[in-house]
């Protein structure tokens, strides 16, 4: 496509004004038609005189990171290639997946005959999530020689990236336990016991359990001996998200799965950091994600591709469904971390019920977000009819949410019903607090 560039655009109107002077001058206007041909003739000359897309041409590569950490910017390069005689003079327009920031505003760079140019832009993610093969679309003007003619030409670079949440935070408080752990002199200590990771072999001793006694060994040294365990280091955390309705509001602005994410997210690094297996069920009406729980970096990544792409969903949650696929799936006891919300005792019955039955061969962990609002009109002392109706509507929801919560509680599920912006330290803080009570 061929366009006008300002220049010329100034050009066609300095040429006007020649029609003007056909007032008082009879050959000014055909003076003026004459130029505006000739203008038009070396915009289009000038045009495809401009450096062109494609081989023998302008060629272009990107460079990008396979994933960006929301809130930090990625440096994304574009290698550029000039196979022509002659200086390529370009206008860039990007159009990028919504989560990478959109459409974004021109820039020009210049590349050099028979040249490279490098052009690195800076990339901040706009929101969570992952793109596959995605929107990605650079639209080149190319400017003749004389600067009145454009070349419009396209490249399609479509993008294949995760947005992540962010990493940052997750590391600095790592860093930070790590740093208060050596201070206190913390060590992990071998603990003898009822765990199933064998130790050793002992005489045996009244009060021993007669089921372990070794009687190979036994029979080899003619003396009863038995088998002594240690409690096993290395547990099993699996964080299961509930997507479905009760995770779509917003909390000043912050939809409440970002929260849960960001904990969910500090809670496997932090656990990674521990030895520990991390996995992760996301679930809405149906399982969306599900991912075994595994050791060290490779769990951790898997987790945080899930993490990545999970999103929610104006839909009733499966709880049966998904805790059948869960007791299928994950045999072995793990701590499980529940993600979800509950509003009244009717809508939390299938929840209460379906979590408890992880009992006992898991160590349920139920996580709730408290609603800042809810709490704020709870509390308000009230001035008109009106207030006193919403505090009396507060007041219900949150007596029927502590309800629901207790009988959670009642039945042996762990509960964290914490504010928002606390979720992800408390979490934290409980799974350590287990991990060194030895309740895993």
């Amino acid at each position: 496509m061929t366009l006008l560039t300002r220049r010329a655009l100034w050009a066609g109107a300095a040429l006007a004004a020649l029609g003007l002077l056909s007032l008082w001058v009879p050959w000014a206007l055909d003076a003026m038609l004459v130029a505006d041909a000739a203008l038009l003739a070396a915009v289009w000359l000038d045009a495809r005189r401009a450096v062109r897309l494609g081989e023998g041409g302008l060629t272009v590569a990107r460079e990008a990171p396979p994933a960006f950490s929301l809130g930090r910017a990625g440096e994304v390069s574009y290698h550029w290639r000039n196979t022509a005689p002659h200086q390529a003079r370009l206008r860039l327009r990007e159009v990028r997946p919504e989560l990478l920031g959109g459409t974004q505003p021109p820039r020009a760079i210049a590349v050099p005959p028979r040249g490279d140019a490098r052009d690195t832009v800076a990339v901040v993610p706009a929101r969570r999530g992952r793109e596959r093969s995605g929107t990605g679309v650079l639209v080149v003007d190319s400017v003749g020689p004389l600067g009145l003619g454009v070349q419009r030409g396209s490249v399609a670079l479509p993008w294949d990236t995760a947005v992540y949440p962010p990493l940052v935070t997750v590391r600095l408080r790592a860093s930070v336990a790590r740093a208060a752990r050596r201070q206190q002199g913390v060590t992990p200590i071998r603990q003898l016991g009822e765990g199933r990771l064998f130790e050793s072999l002992r005489e045996w001793v009244p009060g021993d359990d007669l089921r372990r006694i070794d009687w190979k060994a036994t029979a080899k040294r003619r003396k009863v001996i038995t088998r002594q365990y240690e409690a096993e280091r290395r547990q099993q955390v699996l964080l299961v998200l509930d997507t479905g309705r009760l995770l779509t509001a917003e909390i000043a602005g912050v939809s409440r799965l970002d929260y849960v994410v960001q904990a969910a997210l500090e809670l496997a690094y932090v656990a990674a950091q521990h030895d520990d297996n991390v996995g992760v069920m996301a679930f809405a009406d149906g399982v969306q994600h599900f991912v075994a729980p595994q050791r060290g970096r490779l769990g951790l990544k898997r987790v945080l591709d899930v993490l990545a792409a999970v999103d929610t969903s104006l839909v009733e949650p499966d709880y049966p469904g998904a805790f059948r696929y869960l007791a299928a799936r994950n045999r072995k006891r793990a701590l499980t971390v529940l993600f979800t919300d509950v509003i009244d005792r009717s809508a939390s019955d299938a929840l209460v019920a379906n979590v408890a039955s992880l009992r006992p061969r898991h160590l349920p962990l139920a996580v709730t977000l408290r609603n800042p609002e809810v709490d704020a009109v709870a509390a308000l002392r009230p001035n008109t009819p009106r207030d006193a109706f919403r505090k009396a509507a507060a007041e219900e929801l949150l007596r029927a949410r502590e309800e629901a919560l207790g009988r959670m509680r009642r039945a042996g599920v762990l509960v964290l019903d914490v504010p928002p912006e606390r979720a992800a330290s408390a979490v934290v803080a409980k799974y350590l607090e287990l991990k060194r009570r030895g309740r895993l």
